[in-house]
């Protein structure tokens, strides 16, 4: 019974619904149960994917009862916002990546290096230590430094738009990032104060020079109102935007790496 585990920041829940949506091998999908699922849940039922919702201590005992013979996936949807202290970034998805190896063949990590942290992740966890192969997002010639270079095609792509852009840098947006950016500038932790929120969120803004908005276009509309979204971003802080493409081709590359690894390793 293999069994791929992903853990992805909740930024990148759309590209996981994508992959579901396009992949007739999974026999069964299990979302771990917290606080980051509601909307990720209500995607799947609208592209009429079924999952069972299961606590994290109840897994090891549900996947017992299952089929030897059917191809599961385990998600565990984390929070927003790690990435600001990217200490705690590492050490909850560390912290996850113990959790899970006890079940899994396989853990696919929805992150890039996030500020350099989590560049030796498949080096700290590994299949001959473990039993569990473990693995984060990459291009052709390395980890993608974030949720944005993995939308746009890798590292080597991210930084041709960042030179681009360079006299006019813009702030990217991915149709979930349009769909949260309240919530990872932290208005819900102000909303006693928004305007606090939002003179911190100005003074990071001006502090790395964004006057504009780049809207990632990846094709997905799960997201709804996506464009209502960032203008309503763009007209807060005063900026123009403008419009890029973006693809699932990073994800859907090492997320069928990924199955290729464990159908090798349960041979």
């Amino acid at each position: 019974m293999p069994v791929m585990s992903i853990i992805s920041c909740k930024i990148m829940q759309d590209e996981i619904v994508w992959l579901f949506t396009n992949d007739s091998e999974i026999d069964k999908i299990i979302i771990v149960e917290n606080e980051n699922i509601s909307e990720f849940k209500e995607k799947l039922r609208e592209q009429h994917v079924s999952y069972d919702i299961i606590s994290f201590e109840k897994i090891p005992y549900h996947l017992g009862e299952m089929d030897e013979n059917e191809s599961i996936v385990v998600v565990n949807i984390l929070e927003l916002g790690l990435h600001a202290v990217p200490k705690t970034l590492k050490f909850e998805v560390y912290q996850n990546i113990k959790k899970m190896i006890s079940f899994s063949d396989g853990i696919l990590l929805f992150y890039g290096l996030c500020g350099n942290v989590l560049g030796k992740v498949e080096e700290d966890f590994c299949l001959e230590k473990d039993g569990c192969i473990v693995r984060i997002l990459r291009d052709d010639e390395r980890i993608v430094d974030d949720c944005i270079g993995a939308t746009v095609g890798g590292g080597a792509n991210y930084l041709k738009l960042l030179k681009a852009n360079s006299k006019e840098p813009a702030f990217f947006f991915t149709p979930m990032y349009a769909s949260s950016w309240k919530e990872l500038l932290g208005f819900a932790k102000y909303h006693s104060d928004p305007e606090k929120a939002l003179n911190m969120a100005k003074m990071v803004n001006d502090l790395a020079g964004y006057s504009r908005v780049a809207k990632v276009n990846t094709g997905l509309t799960y997201v709804k109102d996506i464009d209502a979204k960032i203008e309503e971003y763009a007209s807060l802080f005063g900026y123009s935007t403008f419009e890029i493409s973006g693809n699932q081709e990073i994800f859907e590359k090492c997320y069928l790496s990924m199955k290729d690894e464990i159908k090798n390793k349960t041979i």
